[in-house]
């Protein structure tokens, strides 16, 4: 799975700067090179594919209006995902309604097709399926969003060990999904 190295986190940096500025070809890469980890985010919390898109546009649209208030402390990705966690919180709320954890409810609900990279996606597909909430958060928010388990703590305000103990019980499970897959 592709996820954000620390070339990708200076170069988010630097697109901030000029998207500030105006430049549509900056925002067009920072969207390209992020997109598949603020949709995932989405989605794991609003379970709704309809409902992630929608966060994920707002979210480049607050992106993009606030790009120039962007302070640089080296955590980029962090930044654009709590403007989604804080999207999506608010869109559960205006909504009134509980997260939908049932297996079949979410399989119904899984679409990843927008996401060209056929490795991510089908990492992304067993992930939502397998997984609950808050390992599904924790999976893509490390595997696809490229943060560390330091900074997936503190967005999640939750603490380490908790986040580490479920990012590892999350992969067994999918090892075993991937394993009981392949002797089919």
């Amino acid at each position: 799975m592709k996820t954000l190295t620390n070339d990708t986190t200076i170069l988010c940096a630097a697109l901030f700067r000029q998207i500030a500025e105006g430049e549509k070809e900056a925002f067009r890469t920072l969207y390209e090179t992020t997109s598949a980890a603020v949709y995932g985010y989405a989605f794991s919390i609003l379970h709704s594919r309809e409902d992630a898109e929608d966060i994920m546009q707002e979210t480049y649209v607050s992106v993009r209006l606030h790009a120039a208030q962007y302070t640089d402390m080296g955590k980029p990705m962090a930044w654009i995902l709590t403007i989604t966690r804080n999207l999506a919180r608010r869109r559960l709320e205006e909504q009134q309604r509980t997260l939908c954890t049932e297996t079949e409810e979410i399989e119904r609900k899984l679409d990843f097709s927008h996401i060209p990279d056929v490795e991510q996606r089908i990492a992304l597909e067993t992930a939502f399926r397998v997984l609950n909430a808050q390992e599904r958060q924790i999976v893509v928010l490390h595997a696809v969003g490229g943060m560390k388990h330091r900074e997936i703590s503190s967005l999640l305000q939750k603490p380490l060990s908790t986040i580490l103990s479920c990012y590892h019980r999350a992969l067994k499970k999918l090892k075993r999904e991937l394993q009981e897959r392949s002797r089919v």
